[in-house]
């Protein structure tokens, strides 16, 4: 993974990325929670969401607990589906999973990494640093044949103190403000036939005026589901590298956060994800959209 295989320590804070290898050797540390966040989603002919409960209880890496994002994220807001909840629902999610002071937690999914570095982004939001995103997820984990159980793990339950950090998501009326604004870039998350207008996912065709397509597909290799190396993602990323700030965005928020995640892991400081995107962007017809590239 070239430059973005930070160095690890056995102990003390994780790096945001970690190997198979590193996992496999620290399954059996008693500070280290391992959560699988896998949603399923479909959208042809028609959207459907499941949570991956049914899969992890079949399988999942040993010692794991599943954090289930359909009843995690904000109830009141069922149109978005992944919104950010409040603080307090956060927290209450969290410490019941065993995450709070003195834990270190490992992320996995079993799809394309995203859901895993949405977990993340929220961990992050409410001030929890100590977290990583497994490289590869579930997918390289069974093809390196690593260990997998069925035995169901639950941690003890502990406190969450939630510290917010409101500028690492925000609203569309920031997003508005940023299309014009020349220090910001946005980067839309979605595919490119989406982007370009040619499809209609998410309520309306096109892009946010200006927006970079860079998707959350084209930053992993598809085949074991690791991030490509940093040189090549450098090159995916190189205008919202050289931005002094970015916004990321998707159908809601979840593409988003994996592209926020890579730019967060080759160093830039000023990322945000639009949190509601283009799901809440479209059903507002007075703001803008754009087609073609």
């Amino acid at each position: 993974m070239s430059e973005l295989n930070m160095h690890v320590p056995d102990t003390g804070s994780l790096n945001p990325l970690v190997e198979p290898e590193w996992l496999e050797k620290h399954l059996d540390d008693p500070d280290l929670r391992i959560v699988d966040a896998t949603v399923q989603v479909k959208l042809w002919p028609f959207p459907r969401i499941r949570s991956g409960r049914r899969g992890f209880k079949r399988s999942h890496i040993p010692g794991a607990t599943f954090a289930d994002l359909l009843k995690i994220s904000d109830p009141q807001r069922p149109s978005y589906t992944f919104t950010m909840p409040t603080a307090e629902r956060f927290a209450d999610h969290m410490g019941r999973l065993g995450i709070g002071n003195g834990t270190r937690v490992v992320l996995y999914d079993g799809r394309e990494n995203m859901w895993a570095a949405r977990l993340w982004w929220m961990l992050r939001t409410f001030g929890f640093d100590n977290a990583a995103v497994l490289n590869g997820g579930w997918t390289a984990w069974r093809l390196e044949d690593r260990p997998i159980s069925s035995k169901p793990c639950a941690y003890p339950a502990t406190t969450f103190t939630p510290h917010v950090r409101p500028e690492l998501i925000v609203g569309k009326e920031e997003v508005l403000t940023a299309i014009d604004d020349s220090t910001t870039c946005i980067v839309n998350a979605l595919g490119r036939r989406q982007h370009r207008g040619e499809r209609k996912e998410y309520g309306a065709r096109g892009h946010i005026p200006g927006a970079k397509n860079v998707t959350a597909w084209e930053i992993l290799d598809r085949e074991t589901m690791r991030y490509r190396p940093a040189e090549e993602l450098r090159k995916l990323f190189r205008p919202m590298l050289e931005a002094e700030r970015v916004i990321t965005y998707c159908g809601g928020g979840i593409a988003s956060s994996s592209d926020a995640f890579i730019l967060h892991l080759l160093g830039h400081q000023n990322v945000a994800v639009y949190d509601g995107g283009l799901i809440e962007w479209s059903a507002d017809r007075s703001l803008p959209l754009e087609l073609g590239e």
